[in-house]
């Protein structure tokens, strides 16, 4: 069976290697040559790896009650580290817009920003599934900007789906805070 401090600490591994995973496949965009298809298929796959690793962190500290207060705090900022460092990478290799980049940046901050208040207040306002679809779809529109086996015009409808469910999480993140109060 596992060791008992492994698993203790397996779902902590997990978000401090997306972390590292988020630094290695924006390098592979940023200085790979991305119009080679084997290249694109590379970083596709460190990105869903990446982001399984977010599911399964999470899956094992809730399965096996090993919730930590460093899980709490750092397991969405290595999601925002994933998920904006390659929506950055991306606009970089001029392959995302600016303007959804832009947007779902701004959502990020605003809503990071509001959680340090959140916790200020002592105020409990979890994650809810607009939460759950917006990461969803960002993975998704992220792995087929990578990839580019879709036309264009798909590539384009997922990134800005993604950008549209961003905002509207975020909005609903506001309005439970606010229900909370």
């Amino acid at each position: 069976m596992f060791d008992q401090k492994l698993m203790k600490n397996l779902p902590n591994a997990l978000t401090i290697f997306r972390i590292f995973l988020a630094i290695l496949v924006m390098a592979i965009i940023l200085y790979a040559d991305m119009g080679n298809f084997t290249m694109r298929v590379v970083a596709c796959g460190v990105f869903v790896f990446a982001s399984f690793t977010d599911f399964l962190d999470g899956f094992i500290a809730r399965r096996y009650a090993l919730q930590s207060r460093f899980g709490e705090v750092f397991d969405p900022l290595a999601d925002k580290m994933l998920v904006l460092g390659v929506f950055i990478a991306l606009l970089v290799a001029k392959i995302a817009s600016p303007w959804a980049v832009f947007l779902i940046l701004s959502r990020e901050f605003f809503i990071t920003g509001l959680r340090v208040v959140v916790a200020a207040n002592q105020v409990n306002v979890s994650a809810d599934i607009f939460g759950k679809i917006k990461s969803i779809a960002q993975y998704w529109a992220l792995g087929c900007l990578i990839v580019q086996i879709l036309p264009e015009f798909w590539n384009q409808f997922f990134l800005w789906f993604a950008v549209a469910l961003t905002l509207i999480s975020g909005v609903n993140y506001v309005r439970n805070y606010f229900k909370s109060l």
